[in-house]
């Protein structure tokens, strides 16, 4: 098939590159210069054939609409646009609607992968109309892993379903990694371990604890014992923001994302409010010693 890719990024580029291997023929836009195949996304659509896929990879919220405001401009009835950022999932019925008027059809794919996708193939999670999905499963089938189709790859539902999935699939990555954190620290801590990487190598074969999460975290040990290279400052790209909302709007007990989130939450702060607040409550009520705050 002929795609054009919007987002040459860590996540775009390789994806370029996995499809070329795999046939394909993509040509690449990125808004920064030397990187794209072409200039502009007009001179994208204007090399595709009709009727045309293409695949946008930019970051969420604006950057997207923007581009896809963009593309509803340029494309034609009959081209497929499938969104695979992560953006929210009530912003896909905003996207649908929007190129539904030029009579473009439109899906969204959640992709999971990272910078491993290139090489291992990428999870994907794809909402949209049964009929888009056979068209653009060429592409699907080459970006997935191998094996069997539901390796790597689901029709989730209607349009939402692709980044509602991949919204809880992040939710539960920032609570397995929070985890998996969590025990490096507490074997760090005991002095009866003399190894902390080894024991979680260990648990890479044979445990029912052994991931790809964790196999990472082993790699990243062997890179750099004990993250001297690094802060505790941990982003969140806000999945799990979204995950937390729709629990509550669900209903639904989400203790382990919601704490996951909290704690990075927690490291960044150089110093807690809340902890003041605490230490000072003790203080008054039982005269507990309190540190100065210019104490170590």
């Amino acid at each position: 098939m002929e795609i054009g890719l919007i987002g040459l990024g860590r996540m775009g580029a390789n994806m370029r590159d996995r499809l070329r291997a795999d046939g394909h023929t993509v040509v690449g836009y990125d808004a920064a210069p030397g990187i794209g195949d072409v200039d502009s996304l007009a001179e994208m659509v204007a090399r595709l054939p009709g009727p045309r896929t293409v695949w946008t990879m930019v970051p969420a919220g604006e950057i997207t609409r923007g581009v896809i405001d963009e593309l509803a401009g340029l494309l034609e009835e009959g081209d497929l646009l499938i969104e695979g950022g992560n953006s929210r999932f009530d912003d896909d019925d905003r996207h649908a609607e929007v190129l539904a008027a030029r009579g473009v059809a439109y899906l969204d794919c959640g992709v999971s992968g990272g910078v491993w996708g290139r090489t291992e193939g990428y999870g994907l999670m794809v909402g949209g109309a049964e009929s888009d999905v056979a068209r653009a499963m060429p592409i699907f089938d080459s970006l997935r892993p191998a094996g069997p189709r539901e390796n790597g790859f689901v029709h989730a539902g209607p349009t939402g379903a692709g980044h509602y999935a991949k919204m809880v699939h992040n939710g539960i990555e920032y609570g397995l990694m929070q985890a998996y954190a969590e025990g490096y620290e507490l074997l760090a801590a005991e002095s009866r371990i003399a190894a902390p990487d080894k024991v979680m190598t260990a648990w890479q074969s044979g445990t029912v604890v052994r991931s790809w999460l964790l196999e990472l975290l082993v790699a990243a040990l062997g890179e750099d014992p004990a993250f001297a290279a690094i802060t505790d400052y941990v982003e969140d790209s806000g999945e799990g923001r979204w995950t937390i909302e729709e629990a509550i709007d669900h209903a639904v007990p989400t203790p382990v994302i919601a704490a996951a989130l909290f704690a990075r939450f927690s490291s960044r702060q150089d110093q807690s409010p809340a902890m003041k607040a605490v230490a000072a409550l003790r203080q008054q009520f039982g005269g507990h010693h309190v540190h100065a705050s210019s104490e170590d």
